[in-house]
């Protein structure tokens, strides 16, 4: 079960669950009543590479008019099971060794600034000495979903009696306002959230519905703002 770190505006914290906000199921293809089952097949080798086969002496076109040599009978068409990741070189050669990451950085403009060593970011959403913070910055919902887009949603959920009462005050006083609050990691809740190590930076939206004693928050995540051509940055 992932957990987060969550601080409101008493700064009280406590230690909830998170869980994935499922999507409903829309049409499903295939035979009604049967499982569909997706496979992969072999398509070529590496001999039968375009690279390889130009590689060779003669005439290209016309081996592929007379024959098949792109064809290994004996492999191509076999079922493809378990693969790993395999890094390559910039000749197609196999690495032994994983390669070392560079950060670049661009302007504006796309034109290159500055490139280093990429350092390892570590998550910041579970971590007693920093919460993640219950912010006093809000949005209405209206605004929110013009100038955001949201890339997923997770819902936070309550692990005991004491959490429930926690979060239900939260869900209501967003519910009852219509609002959204701003989450944020760090000290002073400004830094943007990571779920793990060198993961994405998101921004946190936090939504509250309350339906009787039943409650529901929602947290948004967004690494991209909705602006018209031009327009400065918020």
């Amino acid at each position: 079960m992932r957990k987060i770190q969550l601080m409101n505006e008493e700064k009280r914290d406590a230690t909830l669950a998170l869980e994935s906000v499922k999507e409903k199921q829309g049409p499903v293809s295939g035979v009604p009543g049967k499982k569909l089952e997706f496979r992969r097949y072999l398509a070529t080798t590496e001999a039968g590479t375009y690279a390889k086969l130009s590689a060779q002496p003669g005439d290209l076109a016309q081996a592929l008019i007379d024959g098949d040599p792109e064809i290994d009978i004996e492999q191509v068409g076999k079922q493809v099971g378990d693969t790993q990741t395999v890094f390559l070189s910039s000749k197609g050669e196999v690495l032994h060794a994983s390669p070392k990451l560079v950060d670049v950085l661009f302007g504006p403009d796309g034109a290159e600034r500055e490139r280093k060593p990429a350092a390892d970011i570590p998550a910041n959403t579970n971590e007693k000495e920093s919460p993640v913070r219950f912010t006093p910055r809000r949005m209405p919902k209206a605004e929110v979903v013009t100038k955001f887009a949201f890339r997923r949603t997770i819902q936070i959920k309550h692990v005991d009696g004491l959490s429930f009462d926690f979060l239900f005050k939260m869900a209501k006083e967003l519910h009852d306002k219509g609002e959204l609050a701003l989450l944020g990691a760090g000290s002073k809740g400004r830094d943007p959230l990571i779920f793990q190590e060198n993961g994405s930076p998101y921004r946190g939206f936090l939504e509250g519905r309350v339906d009787g004693q039943k409650y529901k928050l929602l947290l948004h995540l967004s690494n991209l703002e909705l602006r018209a051509p031009g327009a400065a940055a918020t």
